[in-house]
């Protein structure tokens, strides 16, 4: 089952699970004690939402962001500072240093970053090794000295000191040279849809559930 197939049938599930709660708590209301209304329908909404957290997808009345920023979009906005001179302190089109560039290039996409390296390093979480680094992600080097933003294909972007400029070059440093490396935003999945959803042993069985209770089977 594809991704949009999962969400499509998720929807008409929660649907059928709106309707069932709504007729079971008219029977409640004309046949069980006060307050049992309110626990039927409690149970039908934690089945639906317990259901869309176990396919993965969002839960009744959830709105997630769809097109957030990703990797590639930090390159974008990076290389619009190929060139800009190497100014301590600077983080404009002007003159930028190291942090100053990471800074403004993640500003660029809506994401507010430290200003020195110190915190730069902490934000995200960290990448195993060079091996591991996906465009976007921030190397450290010298403990706190430089950060470069990889750039994919064994590139980097960076400032690199006084009398030179913004520039985008091969790496040049190994692990035993790094800090750290963080992963500021999450790797991608891939696009939805795109390949088939693995569904684990839980998720398929709440799916079979919710399906058998939705379309009122039994086996």
């Amino acid at each position: 089952m594809t991704m949009i197939a999962a969400m499509g049938r998720i929807s008409q599930i929660q649907a059928t699970l709106q309707q069932l709660s709504n007729v079971s708590m008219e029977r409640v209301a004309t046949k069980a004690p006060s307050g049992a209304a309110d626990v039927a329908s409690a149970s039908a909404s934690n089945f639906s939402a317990s259901l869309s957290a176990a396919l993965g997808l969002p839960a009744p009345g959830e709105i997630r962001a769809g097109n957030g920023p990703t990797g590639p979009d930090v390159v974008t906005s990076a290389k619009k500072y190929l060139g800009v001179p190497y100014v301590f302190g600077g983080e404009d089109m002007s003159g930028m240093d190291c942090s100053g560039l990471v800074q403004t290039v993640y500003a660029d996409i809506g994401i507010e970053l430290p200003r020195l390296v110190s915190g730069q390093m902490k934000a995200g979480t960290e990448v195993a090794s060079l091996a591991e680094a996906q465009p976007g992600d921030l190397i450290v080097t010298g403990g706190s000295d430089h950060i470069l933003i990889y750039a994919g294909d064994n590139k980097v972007i960076h400032a690199p000191y006084p009398g030179r400029t913004v520039c985008l070059r091969e790496v040049y440093m190994t692990d035993a040279d790094i800090t750290t490396i963080r992963r500021i935003i999450p790797a991608e999945t891939g696009p939805a849809g795109s390949a088939p959803v693995e569904m684990n042993r839980a998720a398929f069985t709440a799916f079979a559930q919710a399906n058998s209770l939705a379309t009122g089977s039994t086996r």
